[in-house]
């Protein structure tokens, strides 16, 4: 196998092209082997072997500066940059990431895996490399997904105003800016290319410019007459009114190809965008014909779980309620809108990767008297908080966000916990906090959410599976529900998942003659007045949740219950929830157990708090 003798980028640049054809064979059987093991990004990766091998055999990591967009498409650099080996590990507690990672290689940069940030990165490490006068190449490479966040277009249009010498690679395996490559363009962008033409050019340029009195005039007519070709005959003209030069499109599979256009792409001053046509899940039938369930992360709604009871219960809320829309951030799939999507196209909206435009744009429908449901990963819609604060919670619009991956989601590592959201969201007046514990709560807190009529609310579930509960363990309405009830010795006040964890430690505390008191919570704000009451006439209150420990839930609980009776002390309350720190990968309930939110870590905290 050609695989085998490659343990470094420097290992490719003594190989030729069939060598090359060979080895992005062996690289694509390897990584369906890896995610099929651990999961991870399929279809990303598989249509990036090509373009990742050219850049190796083009730039020299890590002298040159390697960025990668959100990471999704990172598996191949990481094979050919020595972690070939741990990809046994891919996803795992203790090993390899499914994105770049700071602490696994020197020629990884960025850790990261929110979308739409890598021109913005580019631009301030080409600004650091120029300032201390470093001879090294920065090159980004970017989705055209990403290129639909507003944080790219920012990055695009500071990187033309500065001039800085970055080539960003557009690799281009789905929202293609040109619809077709045909000889024609292939021609103009050989030419455009052409360092000897484009000296000419410049040299014609300063020459027309120089002549008396019409020098001005002749240049803008030379613009003009360019410009008007650029129309007629190359893609849309995106990027050059930027200050980014553009060149492409070019089949993003053919080695040889990229490779040239990437040498010659060196040659200029500047921010150049290499446009290259890939394809997701080439060279794997089942992800070429299945875009939907093997092109992403390969754990998408499945039956029985919060993203699945959330589908149907907007579907059904939907069919009596034409005013109902859905809307997402680029995961239509894995928030459980498909069907929604399919069902009311006309009522539903995929702005692509841009959360803060998803919200805002969520507002001014509730304006118009819509039900938008906004739908996204917990971890994303952080991107947007000021949106949601300022846009929807100051005008005290009814949308709703469903945020889906709250709490610990495991293998996509600290950037994808979703646990920031209950101390943020918690902090905008007037909004609405719902926190199913079941697969039925849900259904029955999505119907409470869209009857708010003012101020936004919020559902948050886990990414894990969701309990299924008989009817008479389901609560009603803004109101919490008791679940044990102990002799007022403990009372542990759980929000969402982490009800059955209370329940699981309020059995252990049993066993050894504690009484417990546990109450599912509910709605995290507002807090149930009853509950709280409740709560206050036990020795000791407990909360546990799925989310920052500091200014979530539990620190509300704390000053309600401080706040109920001040002639009279209150019980202490005993605070349980993430860390404030960044939580690596790893299975859910192994960082539950490690964090002391199961059930034995959270009777342990409980005997630990009464001095047994």
């Amino acid at each position: 196998m050609v695989l085998d003798s490659i343990s470094s980028p420097a290992d490719l640049r003594r190989l030729g092209y069939p060598e090359l054809d060979q080895l992005a064979a062996e690289l694509r059987e390897f990584i369906v082997e890896a995610v099929s093991l651990n999961g991870g990004h399929l279809g990303s990766n598989l249509g990036a072997v090509e373009l990742t091998l050219a850049l190796h055999r083009v730039f020299d990591s890590p002298r040159d500066i390697l960025l990668w967009d959100t990471g999704h498409q990172s598996y191949v650099h990481k094979i050919i940059t020595g972690r070939r080996h741990a990809f046994t590990s891919l996803r795992q507690a203790g090993g390899l990431s499914g994105y770049p990672s700071r602490d696994e290689s020197q020629h990884d940069w960025i850790e990261n895996s929110h979308a739409s940030t890598i021109l913005s990165y580019a631009h301030g490490i080409a600004t650091a490399v120029e300032r201390k006068g470093e001879p090294r190449r920065v090159v980004a490479v970017i989705g055209d997904g990403s290129l639909t966040g507003g944080m790219a277009y920012e990055g695009l249009n500071n990187l033309g105003h500065s001039g800085r010498n970055v080539i960003i690679v557009l690799n281009d395996n789905g929202r293609s800016y040109a619809p077709t490559v045909s000889k024609l363009s292939e021609s103009l962008t050989r030419i455009r290319l052409n360092p000897t033409y484009m000296r000419r050019q410049r040299r014609l340029e300063q020459l027309l410019s120089a002549v008396p009195m019409v020098g001005d005039q002749l240049e803008k007519g030379m613009e003009g007459a360019k410009a008007a070709v650029r129309e007629i005959f190359e893609p849309t003209a995106f990027f050059e009114p930027l200050g980014v030069r553009y060149v492409g499109p070019i089949d993003g599979h053919d080695i040889e190809k990229v490779e040239t256009a990437l040498r010659q792409a060196t040659e200029f001053e500047g921010p150049i965008v290499v446009h290259l046509i890939t394809q997701k899940g080439r060279g794997y039938k089942l992800a070429e014909d299945d875009p939907v369930k093997c092109l992403h992360d390969m754990s998408e709604c499945k039956p029985g779980s919060y993203t699945a009871a959330f589908g149907d219960a907007l579907m059904a809320a939907a069919e009596t309620d034409p005013a109902i829309v859905a809307i997402t951030a680029a995961m239509p799939d894995s928030t459980g809108l498909l069907p929604f999507g399919a069902r009311f196209p006309d009522r539903f909206l995929d702005v692509g990767i841009a959360e803060q435009h998803a919200v805002t744009a969520a507002a001014g429908m509730a304006m118009g008297g819509l039900r938008p449901v906004v739908a996204v990963y917990s971890t994303f819609l952080t991107r947007a908080f000021d949106q949601v604060n300022l846009d929807v919670g100051l005008h005290g619009q009814p949308v709703v966000f469903c945020l889906d991956r709250a709490g610990i989601t495991g293998d996509d590592g600290p950037s994808h916990h979703g646990i920031l959201d209950l101390a943020l969201l918690s902090k905008v007046p007037g909004m609405t906090i719902f926190a199913p514990s079941s697969y039925q709560e849900l259904e029955v807190m999505l119907a409470e959410a869209l009857s708010i009529t003012t101020g936004p609310s919020v559902l948050r579930w886990p990414k894990t599976d969701a309990r299924q509960v008989p009817a008479d363990q389901v609560g009603s309405g803004r109101k919490a529900r008791r679940v044990v009830e102990g002799d007022g010795e403990v009372a542990i006040l759980a929000v969402g998942k982490m009800v059955a964890a209370a329940e699981e430690a309020a059995d252990l505390l049993a066993a050894q003659g504690t009484s417990t008191t546990v109450w599912d919570v509910r709605l995290a704000k507002p807090l149930d007045p009853d509950m709280l009451a409740d709560a206050a006439r036990h020795a000791l209150v407990v909360t546990a949740e799925d989310g920052l420990r500091v200014g979530g839930a539990g620190s509300a609980i704390t000053d309600a219950i401080a706040d109920l009776d001040e002639s009279r002390q209150s019980p202490p309350v005993l605070t349980l929830g993430t860390p404030d720190g960044f939580i690596p990968q790893g299975k859910p309930a192994r960082i539950h157990a490690e964090l002391g939110l199961d059930g034995h870590g959270i009777a342990a905290s409980i005997r630990k708090a009464l001095g047994r």
